[in-house]
């Protein structure tokens, strides 16, 4: 493997955001560890990248199964040194039929909560010790605008409850890590990609950013320098603090 490592989970479709943000690392020098629920897909797009001559794998990632996230953090511990980059991107299919909070559906906000939230969770605390291995690893929280809707009369047309209450707290996670991670060289933040044409057989909106230019903001806080800052949120091309001052 190459010197940088980067591991992106999530990367489940060819016009993906996950796809995207690993093939502009892996153009970076970074090798590439793509994840996903099922491993013959990451497969097929690890081998994509490779045909193009980049350095990519691929690997088995359920965050909704603590054992699946231990054996990944097992095999990577016999393989790799260190791991530069973890990009946070898989998430539950948000519902946006459901409207009001007064209707969510309790199961569909457990999946929702148990990747974005505990398995975003339990990924890093289980790679903590290849990430503190690495020079100055970075950490990336994809999260979304849904979750400043929280409490707004106008909730808008990004809103899910149960998608924006889990983006809201993956966005305290990202606070609550950077504080207790102050102490090294790691960063960790947060990214709003905006609204990403993913889903073409759905219909996406003509204003929709492509996944390679979404792509662009999720790399530049995977690739802060020294002085780059921690618990933040990103987007369109700010950031803003999640810290308290």
């Amino acid at each position: 493997m190459k010197s940088k490592t980067a591991l992106i989970t999530g990367v489940s479709r060819p016009l993906g955001l996950g796809l995207a943000v690993a093939r502009q690392l892996a153009q970076q020098g970074h090798h590439v560890i793509l994840t996903a629920r099922d491993a013959s897909q990451a497969e097929r797009f690890a081998a994509e990248l490779r045909d193009a001559g980049l350095s990519a794998s691929a690997m088995r990632l359920d965050l909704t199964d603590h054992s699946s996230i231990d054996q990944l953090a097992d095999h990577l511990s016999d393989t790799i040194e260190h791991l530069d980059v973890l990009v946070n991107n898989a998430s539950a299919m948000p519902d946006f039929q459901t409207r009001s909070a007064l209707e969510v559906d309790l199961d569909a906000l457990e999946t929702m909560f148990a990747v974005s939230v505990f398995g975003c969770w339990g990924l890093i605390q289980a790679l903590l010790p290849l990430l503190r291995r690495a020079p100055a690893a970075r950490i990336v929280n994809i999260t979304s605008a849904a979750a400043q809707q929280i409490g707004k009369r106008d909730q808008g047309s990004l809103f899910s409850p149960a998608y924006s209450l889990a983006k809201h707290t993956l966005n305290a996670l990202t606070a609550t890590l950077a504080t207790a991670l102050a102490d090294t060289p790691i960063l960790i933040n947060a990214v709003d990609p905006g609204s990403v044409a993913t889903h073409p057989e759905r219909g996406d909106d003509e204003d929709d950013r492509s996944p390679a230019e979404a792509a662009k903001d999720v790399v530049q806080a995977a690739t802060l320098g020294p002085d780059g800052p921690t618990g933040c949120i990103f987007a369109d091309g700010k950031s803003v603090s999640l810290l308290s001052p």
